[in-house]
Parts: C-alpha cells; structure tokens; sequence
C-alpha cells in the first residue's frame, strides 16, 4: 500500500521490521495521521511518519500500519 500525507491510519499490529523498538508495543491500536509518507523514495521498507492521538509524532514501519476510515 502507499500511503499519503494526511490519511487516517492505524498501529494495528507490532511489526516484524527492524526498525520497531520494544516502546512500540504501547502504540499498537493507536490512530494517528501520516505527516510524511516518504513519496520521495517510495521504498516499501521505509519508515513512515505518523503523528498520532495525544501520542506526538514518531516513525513506524509500514507493515504494522493500515488505512482506516
């Protein structure tokens, strides 16, 4: 999936990506917006940025991240 700046996404799962850290696992269930999808690169692996609810901003894998509406 390729996610755009300003879609409603969900933490929905803890990710099998390296880039995820043990203090994610807080974040599972949470909503947050994409602030910087990355378009510029377009790489799979790359992390995206989200800034989610009462949560600030911070960057996730994208296979732990789904569209919601």
């Amino acid at each position: 999936m390729v996610f755009r700046r300003g879609q409603r996404v969900e933490i929905y799962r803890r990710s099998s990506d390296e880039g995820w850290a043990d203090y994610m696992d807080e974040y599972i269930g949470r909503h947050g917006i994409i602030t910087d999808p990355d378009t510029a690169i377009n790489d799979p692996d790359a992390l995206v940025e989200v800034s989610l609810e009462d949560k600030g901003t911070h960057r996730f894998p994208q296979d732990c991240l789904r569209e919601i509406t």
